[in-house]
């Protein structure tokens, strides 16, 4: 069975998707159609923009997006199983698997985007990677942190686990995390606590974006980050994506179900490789690949 895997923030590159769009007339028409959307080129900062312009909140997720379900559009042989996507990527996959319009998705993540960047000037926030430390004694430390607020965010693979809160929770968590073994804690050079309480105030503001927009039912299911299961229901699905901006990312359970449901090839659709490294860790006998 194959399942289509779509990467979140942090795998933008200089020169992103230029290729799809010289190479792919249907490609290229979404890529157009996506800057009318939007009102603003973004295909230009793909393609010729720096790595500093790819970091503006109103570009680095609609890019990477873009990227990954297009790619996926174009595919001559895409017949998916299964899909799940990591964050954002979660956007991706929706739309890969036909819950979501492209267009209307394309303006969901837009939204969701510039509200979490509001969310992130409210407080000083961050996060912090936590190398080779158990999940569960991450997150008792995080959890015996009572004056400030630091949780669990990305459960990326066994012994990597993000941590996101306040800078001084995230801060003393780290100390902690040390000095209970962990090889490396190491603050993220990131704008804020994503997939924390930091970021209610996104979620309020998405909620009503979400609640109007039209969810269909998939071509097959989606394994959705809050809690790493399948879905199908587009009621189940879109009551799981409000929730996603303040909860964690389960993608090691989200691997590990979808390798148990059957899944016998993991294809990454979208800029670079990094779910295809967390994918070999969760289980180093599993099939991965680009789409190409």
């Amino acid at each position: 069975m194959k399942a289509y895997i779509f990467p979140g923030q942090g795998s933008q590159f200089p020169g992103m998707g230029q290729d799809l769009y010289l190479q792919n007339p249907e490609a290229k028409k979404l890529f157009d159609q996506a800057n009318d959307i939007l009102d603003f080129s973004i295909t230009d900062i793909m393609f010729a923009g720096s790595e500093v312009d790819l970091k503006q909140t109103k570009v680095t997720q609609p890019a990477i997006f873009l990227h990954s379900v297009i790619q996926a559009a174009v595919l001559s042989d895409f017949k998916p199983d299964m899909v799940a996507g990591h964050s954002l990527g979660e956007f991706s996959a929706l739309v890969s698997n036909k819950v979501l319009r492209f267009e209307d998705a394309l303006q969901l993540v837009m939204k969701r985007a510039l509200a979490m960047q509001k969310a992130c000037e409210i407080e000083p926030s961050t996060m912090a990677a936590v190398l080779g430390l158990e999940d569960e004694k991450v997150e008792e430390i995080c959890a015996g942190i009572d004056t400030e607020i630091v949780v669990p965010a990305n459960y990326n693979c066994p012994g990597q686990l993000v941590i996101s809160g306040s800078v001084p929770g995230v801060e003393l968590a780290c100390e902690r995390l040390k000095a209970a073994g962990a090889k490396r804690a190491l603050v993220l050079p990131v704008g804020g606590a994503f997939h924390s309480p930091l970021m209610q105030p996104a979620a309020e503001e998405l909620a009503q974006a979400i609640e109007a927009t039209t969810f269909n039912a998939g071509i097959c299911p989606v394994y959705q980050n809050v809690d790493a299961q399948p879905y199908s229901d587009p009621e189940q699905i879109k009551a799981n994506l409000l929730k996603q901006l303040t909860a964690p990312v389960r993608w090691t359970q989200t691997i590990q179900h979808m390798l148990k449901d059957g899944a016998t090839e993991f294809i990454e659709c979208g800029p670079g490789k990094v779910l295809q490294g967390l994918v070999k860790k969760i289980n180093k006998d599993a099939p991965v690949s680009s789409a190409v």
